[in-house]
């Protein structure tokens, strides 16, 4: 006799409510967590003047203050009361420290603004008292680059100004942010701290050092008025050649006198003329470069090359893998070079970099690449592939302390530079 398979018992009633119940719950825990948290962030907000003035020393003063006060309670011991008590007290005492009116007009000058890597830079902090009544010692803080200088400012009469000097480290390419200025108040064991914020930052350019070149930089643009190249257009002031007429063709291209003698009509063909744009592009990524020196002088490279090319009023654009540079005056692109700096991981490849910049800019009929020492060879030479026939292509490697040379690599002129100062002399020799 053979058994029947048993139909699956119904769902207890009794665990669906406990699941429905579950759910509500889990939906009710989450809605009180999220109001919890709105709830402490309106808190924070409110308590944050407050909050905000206790510095580490005084957070850890009162979790000491109170895990005292609670031992005293648990066992009893009225030493760890006065514990408690001593350290509470501090923190009263500290308050006054941080009160007390402060009407300052606070101004940050840099002479100059610009300089040359290695060039001295000062700077002057002046503090006028714009209140009625003579101010009180305070103490102003300015952060300067990585460093911070700290000034202590004296009594100063109503109406009266105080100015402290202070230099600023130039040794590198850099952007050397000064300021915000903000002056400290608080009491001897920095258990409460006040700050207020007074001017705004200044920015002070730390320009590479450059080379100076001659005008047309020789090799690297010689077409003023335009250069032949091997494309052929409809329209342009090359005379190329004669063809036969096609439907489309604009009658003002027709050649009257061929078209009468030969019974056909003709049209003119022309090669194309184009003005020198040159695209200047630095690959950054670090494992290019032996040394940070190497690098500086890649960007003095660049700086150089991308100076005398705006100077001599050639269409420009200049990039590297993360940074487009301004072209418009000498000035806008130095101050953009002093931003460069090493990308620990990017694009490995050059021709990614150039290919990436090429794609932002207009076509080039010159284009110049630099790179480090330990940048392969073939790596320059892969550049080719980005671009057409009519595209002139230069690679610029720094190598410090390396013989200066120029070589061919496949389509490609690649210059060797040991030194800046005799980047001006291969430049000379470049023949695209």
């Amino acid at each position: 006799m053979s058994r029947g398979v048993s139909a699956p018992a119904p769902p207890s009633q009794n665990r669906i409510a406990l699941r429905s119940a579950a759910r509500s719950l889990a939906a009710s825990g989450r809605s009180a967590a999220r109001a919890a948290r709105r709830a402490g962030g309106a808190v924070r907000s409110f308590a944050a003047p407050v909050t905000s003035l206790i510095s580490p020393v005084g957070w850890l003063v009162l979790a000491a203050s109170g895990v005292s006060f609670a031992l005293a309670w648990a066992l009893g011991w009225i030493e760890l009361a006065f514990v408690g008590a001593t350290l509470a007290a501090a923190m009263l005492i500290a308050i006054p420290f941080v009160f007390g009116p402060l009407r300052y007009r606070v101004g940050i000058e840099l002479q100059p603004r610009r300089v040359i890597a290695g060039e001295r830079a000062l700077g002057r902090l002046v503090v006028h008292n714009a209140g009625d009544a003579a101010s009180v010692p305070s103490q102003l803080e300015l952060p300067v680059g990585q460093g911070l200088a700290e000034f202590v400012i004296p009594t100063i009469a109503a109406g009266a100004e105080h100015e402290e000097l202070f230099a600023v480290p130039t040794q590198r390419r850099a952007v050397i942010v000064a300021g915000p200025a903000t002056s400290v108040r608080g009491d001897q064991l920095g258990l409460l701290r006040r700050e207020v914020r007074w001017t705004e930052p200044v920015d002070l350019f730390v320009h590479p050092v450059t080379a100076r070149l001659k005008p047309s930089a020789a090799g690297l643009v010689r077409d003023l008025e335009g250069e032949v190249t091997k494309t052929i257009t409809d329209n342009d002031i090359s005379f190329h050649a004669l063809r036969a007429y096609e439907p489309g063709d604009a009658l003002r291209n027709v050649h009257w006198r061929t078209s009468a003698r030969t019974g056909q009509l003709m049209v003119r063909q022309y090669e194309e003329t184009r003005r020198s744009q040159l695209l200047l592009v630095q690959a950054t990524t670090a494992e290019h470069y032996a040394s940070d020196d190497e690098f500086e002088l890649a960007v003095s490279m660049l700086a150089s090359l991308g100076v005398q090319v705006i100077r001599d009023a050639t269409q420009l654009e200049a990039a590297t893998d993360r940074l487009r540079l301004g072209t418009a005056t000498p000035t806008a692109l130095l101050d953009d070079t002093c931003r460069i700096a090493p990308r620990e991981q990017g694009p490995g490849r050059i021709r990614d970099v150039v290919r990436e910049a090429a794609r932002r800019a207009a076509a080039p009929s010159v284009v110049i690449v630099i790179g480090g020492s330990l940048a392969p060879l073939a790596e320059f030479r892969a550049v080719e592939t980005v671009f057409g026939s009519d595209t002139q292509i230069l690679a610029f490697r720094a190598e410090l302390g390396a013989p200066s040379r120029i070589t061919r690599v496949g389509e490609s002129t690649v210059v060797t530079v040991g030194a800046l100062d005799e980047l001006s002399r291969l430049v000379r020799r470049v023949r695209p």
